[in-house]
Formats: structure tokens, C-alpha cells, sequence
């Protein structure tokens, strides 16, 4: 998710780079680099202002003439009408049922590639290929098709397309103002190995793969030839260099958070810093997938989308921009200036903009209403529990939908409201108040992945009688979990206020606030400035806060 991009200079030499300043992150893991088998996708929707849903397209026949009418999907502008497909599948979030699952993050690329007279936009193209899609492989040749037949208006794009057994990534870019198709790569992630992509086209050269692990556009290397973008032998195309070329903020606004994700289960990854950091953007790029140093679980994969640079040299919690509180958020917009010079703050994968996020779990040993789950939430993947949503599910949860509000009306039966009002009272005391929302997520959390097993073998045992009973079990299920996490996370935000009212701590026990023997709130406690704002505030004033006698 992105908007248009919009230039802006650096100073200190870095010269012109886009900025993408409303962006997404996207991670992969192959069934056999996963602890379980399963095929797992996750997606960080980012984008200010934007009322996060989860989306609910019920499955349906259709009439042979009958039309889909097409609305942009971050504008909601009416497009135009394509013929409807003749049958369509359940869509819940962005997994359908039969596990096919769809991310995406935006590269912008060429601006000149964009054709604003194409009918499908890529979020569109996304809900339209999962209600027509039984696989993968499916997917792509549906969605390829469709912009084929109807014109491509975004700019460039990645998407990750997975079901059960595979996962592929496919980079997209228009044709043009005068031309309806797209040019598009897509390459299978081999399935002992990770892969991540956030913002800037990550596929370069692409012919040595094994034909049965690519696919791309016929006219994909003529098309950069005949415009000026290459010039060389096929075997050495490389799509990145030449529809999205790498500058500083491609680099350490969007390489930097997969070269993060990659640097927690891959050996020696230093060597990619410098290319990841916009250190040295002639350095050698780092691979498209890489095989992990051990396998991941889905919980691995949710805590990678709340990765904020921790122990890296990005890391953010010690410096100025950290606050008292040592937060490791920082207000937008992403470049800022000062006495003339422009800087910029950094850009990890957990971020406050964050509209919705998931991690999809897919899974070949399960019939296909069970192995598939889409672990959702609303807002900072950091500040959510997300809660699991079966592919199967007839309906979406209340609290992920617009039933309850909106980007301008609040309330606490959305979930979306409830958890940025508590991420909001989080930010601004970040060290002291995240402790007691890490242990309310967490406990949620475990307690969702220690409940699986047992709802998953009673839903086989309605799906041996009845496949339908096995629906409606694991719909309400769905819709249950979500709507008492939303409960549970009100009583968070009333124990927040009344913990840290008044910059001070009232004292409980385990979530019980004590009381003296006449009945009164316990005498609060004032804890002051973290060591490290101690040192910072000395480092600044001198002696001008030295108590008179004290030197």
C-alpha cells in the first residue's frame, strides 16, 4: 500500500531518492524452511488515515454476461466493469478457500510506466484474483490476464502469491499511458528458503532460474530495450535495475527492513549493510531468498513484523528522536529539515501506520477449511494480538469490519479504534507503559496457538461428518476470538489510564490495584526519568539542574 511518490532532496550527498513514505512489508517462508509445513505469508498494510478492514467476499455463481463493477481500492473511485467470472470463491482477508494467499508492498518504479486509464488497480487485482484462484500458479495467470485484457493503473508493485505447497513473488509495472498490459516477473521461493520484499523491487536477474520457477512477460526485456532501460544480452536483464533503479530511500527506507528480517536467521549478512543502509548503492544487492539457519514457527513471523532494528546499527531507542520514554517511533513525515538540510528518520518493518496487518498460514496436510488461517489485526503489529481467522470463514469478524466505525468515527466495538487508542497512550511513554501491553498481547497469543490443536480436531471431526458443521464451527470460532480480544483489549486501555495517570504509578498486583486498610487507592509511586534520559538531560544542561551544596 502506498501513495503516489513524491521527491523530495537529502542533504549530506545522497542526492534525489523517492520517498515512500506510506508503505508495506511482506515475509515468506517456504513449507519446507517452516517448523510445521506450512506455507506462511505476512503483509504490514501501511498507509495514514486508513481505516483498516478485513475484507469478506462470499463464494458465488454467476450468469454468463453478468459484470463486476471495479473501484480503486485506497481511493474507492469508481474504475470501470469487467465480466464477471462464472463461479468465485469465499474470501476472507486476503486468503481464500483454498488457502490461495496475496500481499503486496508498492515500489513505484518508473512513473512514467503508470496508466491511469487501466481499469484494475493493484488492490483490486488482488480481490479479484482470489475470488478466481484455486492455486498459486492460478493466481498469477489471473491476475497477468486480467491487466492483459483490462489495463494496469498502479505503479510498480510486489506481490506475494502463495497457497499450501508454494510461494512465489511477482514484481509488476505498467506499460504506459498509451498501452493496456503490464510488464511482470514472477519467481517460485524455493521451499527450504525465506524471502522478504518492502517497497522496492527486489527481483534482478531472472533467466538462469529453472524454467519451471519463473514466468514473466513475453515482451518484459524488448520493451526495456526498445525504452532505454537496458541494453545488453537477455541472459543478463535485470528487472530492478531497469523499471525500479535502486536510490537512497529504496535503499535504507525499504532494503533496510528486509536486509533486518534477514539478519535475524541468516549468517553473515554484515556484508549487505552498506547496500541495505544506502551506504553504497553500487554494492552487491542481496539475494531474493536466502536458506534460514533454522525453521520458522508463525509466531517467528509475527514477532518479524514488529522488528524495529533491535540490535542492529539502526536501532532507534538512544538517541534524541527516542524521547524520555526511549521509543523506537518516529512522527512522520520520513525526511525532515533543518537550517536548510534535510534528514531523515528510519523506517522498520513495525510501524505506528500500520492499517491492518496478518500472518497466513497455509497448510497441505488439512482439508482446505482447516489448514488455512489468517492471523489478523488492526494497527501496529507491535501494539496487536493477532487473532486467528480460518479461510472458510462465512463472514469476517464485526470488529475487523466497518460495521462499528470508520477513519473518522470511533468506537469501542472496533478494533481498529480500540487498539490505536491504547497504542496511542503507549507511544508517548514507551519504555514504561509497552511491559504491561507486551504481557496482555503475549498471554493472548500463546493462548490462541495452545488452543489450535484441539479446535482443529474437532473441526475434522465435523468435517468427517459434515464439511458444512466444520464452516459454521470454525467460522464462529473465528468470530469469537476476535470480538473477546477486542473486549480484553478495553480493559487494557481502562488498567493503562488508571496504572499511569498523571505521569505517575499507581501499585498492583497481577492487574489488581492494591488499596490502604482504609479502602483508599495505595500511595502511587513516581518513578522519574530512565537512567538513560538522566544522562542525556546532564549531558545538555550541565549544572543548571545541580541542587546548590551537591557538586
Amino acid at each position: 500500500m502506498v501513495k503516489r511518490l513524491t521527491k523530495v532532496f537529502l542533504a549530506a550527498g545522497f542526492g534525489l531518492f523517492a520517498v515512500r513514505g506510506e508503505a508495506c512489508t511482506n515475509l515468506i517462508v517456504g513449507k519446507k524452511a517452516s517448523v510445521d509445513g506450512s506455507v506462511i505469508v505476512s503483509y504490514n498494510a501501511d498507509s495514514y488515515g486508513c481505516y483498516g478492514v478485513m475484507q469478506h467476499f462470499a463464494a458465488g455463481k454467476h450468469t454468463k454476461g453478468s459484470v463486476r463493477k471495479v473501484y480503486n481500492w485506497e481511493s474507492n473511485k469508481y474504475q470501470g466493469e469487467i465480466e464477471e467470472a462464472a463461479e468465485t470463491y469465499n474470501v476472507v482477508g486476503n486468503i481464500n478457500e483454498y488457502q490461495v494467499t496475496i500481499g503486496e508492498t508498492t515500489f513505484g518504479g518508473r512513473e512514467e510506466l503508470v496508466n491511469e486509464k487501466g481499469i484494475l488497480d493493484y488492490g483490486s487485482l488482488i480481490y479479484i484474483a482470489l475470488q478466481r484462484s484455486r492455486t498459486a500458479r492460478e493466481a498469477i495467470h489471473q491476475m497477468t490476464s486480467l491487466v492483459e485484457r483490462y489495463g494496469y493503473n498502479s505503479e510498480g508493485e510486489s506481490f506475494s502469491i502463495a497457497d499450501p505447497n508454494e510461494a512465489w513473488i511477482m514484481e509488476m509495472v505498467g506499460k504506459g499511458p498509451e498501452e493496456k498490459g503490464a510488464l511482470w516477473v514472477a519467481v517460485r521461493i524455493p521451499d527450504d528458503c525465506i524471502s522478504a520484499h518492502a517497497n522496492q523491487s527486489r527481483i534482478h536477474k531472472f533467466m538462469h532460474y529453472d524454467k519451471k520457477d519463473v514466468m514473466y512477460a513475453k515482451d518484459v526485456i524488448t520493451y526495456a530495450k526498445k525504452h532505454g532501460y537496458f541494453n545488453g544480452k537477455d541472459a543478463d536483464f535485470d528487472f530492478a535495475n531497469a523499471y525500479c533503479p535502486l536510490d537512497f530511500g529504496g535503499a535504507r527506507y525499504c532494503e533496510a527492513r528486509a536486509w533486518s528480517f534477514f539478519n535475524k536467521w541468516v549468517p553473515g549478512m554484515d556484508k549487505y549493510f552498506d547496500y541495505a543502509a544506502g551506504i553504497d548503492l553500487n554494492a552487491e544487492p542481496f539475494p531474493l531468498y536466502f536458506r534460514p539457519k533454522c525453521k520458522l514457527s508463525v509466531k517467528d513471523i509475527q514477532e518479524g513484523m514488529r522488528d524495529q532494528y533491535e540490535g542492529t546499527p539502526l536501532e532507534m531507542t538512544s538517541d534524541a528522536g527516542a524521547g524520555t520514554w526511549e521509543s523506537p517511533y518516529r512522527p512522520r513525515p520520513l525526511s525532515w529539515e533543518y537550517h536548510g538540510k534535510k534528514y531523515f528518520n528510519e523506517r522498520p518493518i513495525g510501524t505506528q501506520q500500520s492499517s491492518f496487518t496478518f500472518v497466513a498460514q497455509m497448510r497441505a496436510d488439512r482439508p482446505n477449511p482447516i489448514g488455512g488461517v489468517i492471523w489478523f489485526g488492526n494497527d501496529d503489529a507491535k501494539m496487536i494480538a493477532y487473532t486467528p481467522v480460518y479461510c472458510c470463514a462465512t463472514e469476517a469478524p464485526a470488529c475487523y469490519t466497518k460495521a462499528y466505525g470508520d477513519d473518522v468515527t470511533f468506537s469501542f466495538q472496533s478494533a481498529f479504534w480500540v487498539q490505536n487508542w491504547v497504542a496511542n497512550m503507549v507511544y508517548p511513554r514507551y519504555s514504561q507503559l509497552y511491559p504491561d501491553l507486551k504481557k496482555v498481547r503475549d498471554e493472548l497469543e500463546a493462548s490462541y496457538f495452545n488452543n489450535q490443536m484441539s479446535v482443529e480436531m474437532r473441526a475434522e471431526d465435523f468435517y468427517k461428518q459434515n464439511p458444512a458443521e466444520a464452516v459454521r464451527y470454525l467460522t464462529d470460532y473465528s468470530v469469537r476470538t476476535a470480538t473477546k480480544m477486542v473486549e480484553r483489549w478495553v480493559e487494557l486501555g481502562k488498567f493503562l489510564i488508571v496504572k499511569y495517570n498523571d505521569m505517575v504509578v499507581k501499585p498492583e498486583d497481577n492487574g489488581v490495584f492494591k488499596r490502604t486498610e482504609e479502602g483508599l487507592g495505595a500511595p502511587v509511586k513516581s518513578p522519574g526519568y530512565p537512567e538513560s534520559t538522566r544522562e542525556r538531560i546532564i549531558k545538555e544542561t550541565g549544572e543548571r539542574f545541580l541542587e546548590p551544596g551537591k557538586k
